[in-house]
């Protein structure tokens, strides 16, 4: 099982009894699973089931979605509820007539009247449509989640050439790194030549300048932040194996990463460090975007 990306949309139809029932779900980014569903408010009832059903399928992530129930075509049933609408035009015209007010009602009186689709009149009993809402839910997230998953397949191929990128330059840290106190020496060295002037080196005492290098070396020592980085990029390297939701985890270590690579660009006092805790750095914010688009 590959990683979920953490985008995708599905569409899905069921119909019966010349009933069709059509739920349509997106999903965008987001730390928690959060639902929004829209539908008819004589399906009240059902939220809290379809919610069910939609977070069996989507760990995390923003769900948008919609639920509408309509007469099938086929089924020869009127969208308009006439019945309905006779009855409240008659009443409509009776109060007006009471109260001295002008006939002004048009056919397209007719959509501003409550309930006077035929989707309200459909829903008799909430729980009698469920089957019917929870074939076309079915039907949408396996869209939804076909299309996450294709998307995570990408996002999983490039998120790994990112970290082997990351990990190549904490790599090329170690031997710059190691060079560093004796660099230091050498120029220690020359500017006490040059401010004690020729033939007087030996005025500086050797144990000194050696206890001067030594403290210099422990202080710019990057060994530990090294070890940690590669720690975590194995640890990076296994969770995207596992295949799993690794969407927190892979923040987690990116925060990792990022203390790391900070200590080792504030510790290591070179400039070809510098540049490439600079490029670390970017390369790890890029990375970030795109774990925050995964599940």
């Amino acid at each position: 099982m590959a990683i979920v990306s953490m985008t995708g949309f599905g569409r899905g139809e069921a119909q019966a009894g010349g009933i069709k029932a059509v739920v349509e779900l997106g999903t965008v980014n987001r730390k928690q699973f959060d639902c929004n569903v829209s539908m008819p408010r004589e399906l009240g009832g059902l939220e809290s089931k379809l919610h069910a059903l939609i977070h069996s399928k989507i760990a995390r992530g923003y769900v948008k979605g919609s639920v509408t129930l309509a007469a099938a075509a086929d089924s020869g049933a009127s969208l308009i509820d006439v019945e309905k609408a006779r009855a409240q035009i008659h009443a409509l015209r009776s109060a007006a007539t009471a109260l001295g007010l002008g006939d002004d009602l048009r056919a397209s009186t007719l959509l501003r009247l409550p309930e006077m689709m035929r989707g309200a009149a459909l829903v008799n009993d909430p729980a009698e449509q469920w089957v019917l809402i929870e074939q076309a839910a079915q039907d949408a997230l396996d869209q939804l989640v076909g299309m996450r998953q294709r998307e995570g397949v990408a996002l999983e191929g490039d998120l790994r050439e990112r970290f082997e990128a990351l990990r190549l330059i904490s790599e090329a840290i170690a031997p710059l790194a190691a060079a560093v106190p004796r660099h230091y020496q050498g120029q220690l060295e020359k500017r006490l030549a040059e401010l004690l002037g020729a033939g007087k080196e030996g005025v500086v005492d050797p144990a000194l300048l050696a206890r001067e290098v030594a403290v210099f070396a422990d202080r710019c020592d990057v060994s530990e932040e090294l070890t940690r980085l590669a720690s975590h990029f194995a640890q990076v390297a296994k969770t995207l194996d596992e295949g799993k939701a690794c969407g927190r985890t892979l923040d987690f270590l990116c925060q990792e990463l990022f203390r790391e690579i900070n200590t080792t660009g504030s510790k290591a006092n070179d400039a070809d460090i510098t540049r490439l805790v600079i490029a670390f750095k970017a390369g790890l914010e890029a990375a970030r975007e795109q774990v925050q688009n995964i599940e």
